[in-house]
C-alpha cells in the first residue's frame, strides 16, 4: 500500500508507550476467548463488556509507567495517521456530497489494556468502536495474531481495512444507524438481535470498501496484492471460520458479525460501487 508522504491526522492517541497493571482484568482463558469472539472488529458489541470488565477489575489498581516509543512504534504510528486522515478526507467528502457534517473521532493506540467509555478492556478484545466517547481503540499486536492463529495473509492493507471497517461503525453513529439498530433488537430473540448485529457489521465492511474506493480515486494507494490482503483478513473473521477453528463447528444462529464470504461480498460491493446508498445490509440480510 503506498502510504508515505501524505497528509497525517493529529486524532491518534498513541498509548503504547504507558504501560498498567490493569490489564490483567482479561486473561488468555475462556474469558478472553469469548471477548474475542464478541469483538473482534466487533464495534457495538464493545458496550456488553462494561459490566463484566469492571467486575473483574474491582480492588485493581492500574499504576502506569512511561516508556520511549520504539523506531518501529514510531513508523507504526506515522502509518496509523496516514491511514485515519485518509479516512477523515474521504468521509468529509462523502458526508459534504450529502449535505452534512462529519465529526472526526480519535483512534487509540494502547499495548495490554484500555480504559474507555464502552468499559475496560485488553488486547484480547481485538480492535473495536466505542460508540459512548466515539473512539477507535486498537492494539496493533492484534494483527501478528490474525496471521498466526486465525491464517490471515497480513500486511499494511489488511491493518487499513480494519481501521476503515471500525470507521464504519463511526459513520453509523453519526448517521443514527446503530441507534436504530438496538432499537429494533428490542423484544427480539437472541437469534433475531443477532441477526441485525450482523447486518450492521457487514454494513461497516461495505463501507470500508466505499472508503476503499474513494481513497484509491484521491491518492491512488492500491499496490498489487492490497485487496486480496483486505479479503484474506476479513475472511478470517468470520463467524464461521472462527468457530470452526475454536471450537470445531458452527452455530450460525450466534454469528453476530456475519460468515466470511458476506464480509468479503460487502466490502467488494462498496469497494467497486463507491456507493453508499448501495449498503443497506439490513434488508438485504432479511
Amino acid at each position: 500500500m503506498k502510504w508515505q508522504g501524505r497528509r497525517k491526522s493529529d486524532n491518534v492517541e498513541d498509548r503504547r508507550g504507558m504501560s498498567s497493571s490493569g490489564k490483567t482484568i482479561v486473561g488468555g482463558g475462556i474469558i478472553g476467548i469469548i471477548i474475542l469472539l464478541l469483538n473482534i472488529f466487533g464495534g457495538e458489541n464493545a458496550q456488553m463488556l462494561t459490566p463484566i470488565l469492571e467486575q473483574m477489575n474491582q480492588g485493581q489498581s492500574a499504576p502506569t509507567e512511561q516508556r520511549d516509543l520504539t523506531t518501529q512504534e514510531l513508523e507504526e504510528q506515522a502509518f496509523i495517521e496516514t491511514i485515519l486522515a485518509d479516512n477523515e478526507d474521504v468521509w468529509t467528502k462523502i458526508f459534504k456530497e450529502n449535505n452534512l457534517n462529519y465529526k472526526k473521532p480519535n483512534l487509540v493506540l494502547f499495548t495490554g489494556g484500555v480504559e474507555t467509555e464502552c468499559g475496560n478492556a485488553t488486547s484480547d478484545s481485538g480492535p473495536f468502536y466505542c460508540p459512548a466517547d466515539q473512539k477507535v481503540y486498537m492494539d496493533l499486536t492484534f494483527f501478528e495474531e490474525l496471521k498466526t492463529r486465525f491464517g490471515a495473509q497480513g500486511g499494511d492493507f489488511a491493518t487499513a481495512y480494519v481501521i476503515a471497517h471500525e470507521i464504519g461503525h463511526h459513520v453509523q453513529t453519526l448517521l443514527g444507524t446503530s441507534a436504530k439498530m438496538r432499537e429494533m433488537q428490542q423484544g427480539k430473540t437472541k437469534a433475531e438481535a443477532n441477526k441485525l448485529s450482523v447486518a450492521l457489521e457487514l454494513q461497516a465492511d461495505f463501507y470500508a470498501g466505499v472508503w476503499t474506493h474513494y481513497n484509491q480515486k484521491m491518492n491512488n494507494i492500491l499496490e498489487d496484492g492490497d485487496i486480496d490482503e483486505a479479503l484474506s483478513a476479513a475472511h478470517a473473521v468470520g463467524d464461521d471460520a472462527i468457530q470452526s477453528k475454536m471450537q470445531g463447528h458452527i452455530v450460525p444462529e450466534s454469528f453476530t458479525h456475519g460468515t466470511s464470504e458476506q464480509r468479503k461480498y460487502w466490502f467488494m460491493k462498496g469497494y467497486k460501487s463507491g456507493d453508499i446508498e448501495q449498503g443497506n445490509t439490513f434488508d438485504e440480510l432479511r
